[in-house]
C-alpha cells in the first residue's frame, strides 16, 4: 500500500480570525514494507501530518494517495481498514468491559464472524506478547505496559497494512519501551507491514527505522536514510533538534580511530567498530 503525498498544505480553523498553518507544501512517497522514523520538535507539524494518513484531517490543500485511495473522497471505510493508528497514550482509548471486548469492537464493525473475530484477537495479543488469560479481565486493571499492548492489539487486530504510531512509549519505563518497540519491530518483520513512527526518542528512531523525516515549522527539513540524517548533527541542532548520544561519542572516536565507521548508530555496532579498530591498533 504505497503512500504518495502531493503539495499537501493544512490550516486549523481556516478562514477564522485564529486560524493556523500546520503544514507547507509537503511531497512524500512511502514504498510497501518501509520503516519510517519521523521526528521534529512539538508543534513542527508530526502529528498533523499522520493524521492525514486515514483522513482524519483532510488537506486545506493538496492530495495524500494510498494505495490509489484518494483521502478526500467521502467513503473512506477499506482505507481506515488497512491504515491503523495508534495515538500517544493509546490506553486512554480503552473503554469496553473486558479485555476481548475491547480488542473485538472494530472487528465486530466490520461485520466478521465471530470465529473469525475471536481467531484475530488471540492472534493479535499474541503479536504483542500478551496471554489470552487476561481476556476476560478489565483493561483497566492491567499495568501500564499491558495497556500499552492492549491499545495496540485492538489495532493490529484489524490487520492494516499500514501502522501508524504516534509516540507510542511515552510515559514508560525503559523495559516496558524496549518490550513495545521490540513488538512493533517484529510485526514489520514478519507481515512486511509499513511502520511510521513518531518519536521524541533520537536513540529508538536511529536504532528502530531505516529512514527519517524531520519535520520542522510544518515542513519537510530532511527526508533521507537514518545514518545520513543524523551524521549531520549540527543540522538537527539548528532546528532544536539533537542526534543521538551514540553519534557524537563516534565523532569524538574518529578523531582518535581515523578509520573507524562513524555513522554506526547503536550501542551494539559502536563496540563491535571501537573493539575492530582497538585490534588493529594491537597487531
Amino acid at each position: 500500500m504505497p503512500i504518495k503525498i502531493e503539495n499537501l498544505y493544512y490550516t486549523y480553523m481556516n478562514g477564522g480570525p485564529f486560524k493556523k498553518d500546520a503544514l507547507h507544501d509537503i511531497n512524500l512517497e512511502i514504498a510497501d514494507g518501509e520503516f519510517i522514523g519521523i521526528i521534529g520538535h512539538t508543534g513542527s507539524g508530526k502529528s498533523t501530518l499522520i493524521q492525514h494518513l486515514n483522513g482524519i484531517l483532510k488537506p486545506t490543500k493538496g492530495n495524500v494517495i494510498i494505495n490509489n485511495i484518494n483521502t478526500m473522497q467521502k467513503n473512506l471505510k477499506e482505507l481506515r481498514s488497512q491504515v491503523g493508528i495508534v495515538f500517544q497514550y493509546p490506553e486512554h482509548q480503552l473503554f469496553e468491559e473486558t479485555v476481548k471486548k475491547d480488542i473485538s469492537f472494530g472487528l465486530i464493525n466490520q461485520g466478521l464472524s465471530q470465529e473469525e473475530i475471536d481467531k484475530r484477537v488471540i492472534s493479535s495479543l499474541e503479536s504483542v506478547g500478551l496471554s489470552d488469560r487476561i481476556l476476560d479481565k478489565s483493561p483497566f486493571e492491567l499495568s501500564g505496559g499491558q495497556k500499552r499492548r492492549t491499545a495496540i492489539a485492538g489495532v493490529v487486530a484489524m490487520m492494516p497494512r499500514i501502522l501508524v504510531l504516534d509516540e507510542p512509549t511515552a510515559g514508560l519505563d525503559p523495559k516496558g519501551r524496549d518490550e513495545i518497540f521490540g513488538y512493533i519491530s517484529k510485526l514489520h518483520e514478519d507481515f512486511n507491514m509499513t511502520v511510521i513512527l513518531v518519536s521524541h526518542s533520537m536513540e529508538d528512531i536511529a536504532k528502530l527505522t531505516d529512514r527519517v523525516i524531520v519535520m520542522n515549522e510544518g515542513t519537510v527539513f530532511m527526508d533521507k536514510p537514518s545514518s545520513e540524517v543524523y551524521a549531520d548533527p549540527k543540522a538537527l541542532e539548528g532546528i532544536g533538534l539533537s542526534a543521538p548520544q551514540i553519534t557524537y561519542l563516534m565523532k569524538r572516536l574518529k578523531t582518535i580511530f581515523p578509520e573507524i565507521n562513524e555513522k554506526v548508530l547503536t550501542v551494539e555496532a559502536a563496540s563491535e567498530e571501537l573493539i575492530k579498530q582497538l585490534n588493529k591498533r594491537v597487531h
